[in-house]
């Protein structure tokens, strides 16, 4: 009987793997017929790194003719570690019926990310010892790409973009924003006829912290109070917007990495050490300004819970991201911003 061995050539490709700890790798690969030929074939091969998720799939063609079969997919690897595996390849059940001493594999490496199932909660995660979970979406939205509602310091109706168009100052258009107005939509439905950020619209603005500790929008301890807290309105429990304190230690306790996220600009924050698998995206969401939404894509501006104590009659302290920067600043109370929900600890 002649016996007939694969000559063969591997493409060990990885495709779709991404940034990946540990990033996986195929080496050591063979094939061989078996004896006696029974139209299976044996594929060895070692695996190095993370194999979570990881598909290997095997082509052939005929280096002679040109004739080809069509993939054969194992749907996950045959392993669940890394190590020497091998995988039994049927060609002839593939499409591949000829029996040849000059055949070419190809062997490909894959990786599916499958979305986790929705657990009817909002995701939260903790990115230092010690400090509160962050929520993974802004108030709002549905996805951590989104914007989301926009809010003026205090107040706990949340307005929405609808349609028209808005500045980017990013991308050097050389208009202004009220050529490009736009309509906003609260989140109780109602369509607005007229913008809510502007100073006549927001009852916070200009009244300094005594003040407001006296109508009730702050505690004692110069935070806002759960009633006027957008988040704790918006999601109830335990959820609230954070303070000044874990603003600052979001900045300084974390890793920072720009990026476009579903098309979206903005930054991938990472906890180090222990908690370096755990992130959320903040994007650049712009803010409200009047009838306009400023500075989309460019910039992101996110509410605290506490007004500037030292010029507390306009302004609050907020989070703003940008490309070349990132950290807190003050901006009037008035203007129309983002919020990013915590719950736990507070520093």
């Amino acid at each position: 009987m002649n016996i007939r061995k694969f000559m063969i050539a591997v493409v060990a490709a990885a495709a779709a793997i991404g940034a990946f700890a540990d990033a996986p790798t195929i080496s050591n690969v063979k094939a061989q017929q078996r004896y006696p030929w029974n139209g299976l074939v044996d594929i060895d091969y070692t695996i190095t790194g993370d194999t979570t998720g990881l598909n290997l799939s095997f082509s052939a063609r005929d280096a002679e003719t040109g004739a080809t079969c069509r993939p054969r997919t194992f749907l996950s690897v045959p392993s669940s570690s890394a190590g020497t595996n091998r995988a039994t390849w049927n060609p002839k059940a593939d499409g591949y019926s000829i029996v040849s001493t000059n055949i070419v594999v190809t062997v490909l490496l894959t990786r599916t990310i499958v979305p986790p199932e929705p657990t009817g909660e909002l995701d939260m995660v903790q990115l230092w010892e010690g400090g509160p979970y962050w929520a993974t979406i802004n108030i709002g939205a549905e996805k951590p790409w989104d914007s989301g509602y926009y809010f003026w310091w205090g107040d706990t109706v949340g307005y929405s973009r609808s349609g028209g168009m808005w500045d980017d100052y990013g991308q050097g258009d050389g208009f202004v924003d009220y050529y490009y107005n736009v309509t906003w939509v609260s989140s109780t439905g109602q369509q607005m006829s007229s913008s809510p950020f502007m100073p006549s619209s927001c009852p916070t603005y200009r009244e300094g912290n005594s003040a407001l500790q006296s109508a009730g929008y702050i505690d004692s301890t110069g935070k806002l109070v759960a009633a006027h807290d957008a988040a704790h309105v918006h999601w109830g429990g335990a959820w609230r917007m954070p303070t000044k304190a874990e603003m600052d230690a979001l900045d300084s306790n974390c890793d920072w990495t720009w990026a476009t996220t579903n098309g979206v600009n903005g930054y991938i924050v990472r906890g180090k050490g222990d908690y370096a698998s755990n992130s959320i995206f903040l994007p650049c969401v712009g803010y409200g300004d009047g009838t306009s939404l400023n500075n989309a894509d460019s910039f992101g501006y996110y509410w605290s819970s506490v007004p500037n104590p030292n010029n507390g009659d306009y302004n609050a302290w907020d989070f703003e991201v940008y490309s070349s920067g990132h950290g807190k600043n003050l901006s009037s109370r008035y203007y129309g911003q983002c919020v990013r929900p915590v719950q736990g600890f507070t520093e």
